[in-house]
């Protein structure tokens, strides 16, 4: 796909249900603080101005995205909450650290949507480098933390109709 002319963010295609019925966790890696902020700023608007109410989104920070993962199975025993959204960064250095991360990260956010039967969000950048990052929260490429978001709202829809 060619991202480098597109808004991966554009929701004009789609119909998103409201969030007013659903309780939110997010949470949100410290490191490469000045993007993961911007996805949080992205992610929790889009669940305001989709009709989530702000007292039904509880936001946590973990130190990086390596514990993204515990911090949602953490939200998730605690119970209460339709759905995860997990937000951060992982940007590629001179060491195989960068792919040992993503991919711990990619496999513990599905093992604990799959230990809850709850709906746990990939909102995790895995970038070449700062630009494409900053691109993707916020610039260019539109943001990946309201697309965290109206993924969250989707999903905890679709759970909610299929366990009726």
């Amino acid at each position: 796909m060619a991202t480098h002319l597109k808004n991966l963010s554009d929701f004009s295609n789609t119909e998103i249900p409201s969030a007013a019925p659903y309780r939110f966790g997010i949470v949100v890696a410290e490191w490469n603080a000045e993007i993961t902020n911007a996805l949080y700023q992205g992610a929790y608007q889009s669940l305001i101005s989709n009709g989530a109410l702000a007292e039904n989104i509880f936001s946590y920070q973990v130190p990086g995205s390596f514990e993204l993962t515990s911090g949602a199975d953490l939200l998730l025993k605690k119970g209460n909450l339709d759905a995860a959204i997990c937000l951060g960064c992982v940007i590629q250095g001179e060491t195989r650290h960068f792919d040992f991360i993503c991919d711990a990260v990619a496999n513990g956010v599905s093992n604990v949507a799959i230990k809850y039967s709850k709906p746990v969000i990939f909102g995790v950048l895995t970038t070449d480098n700062q630009q494409q990052a900053i691109d993707r929260a916020g610039g260019k490429h539109g943001n990946k933390g309201d697309e965290a978001a109206i993924t969250a709202i989707k999903m905890a829809a679709l759970a909610e109709t299929l366990n009726s």
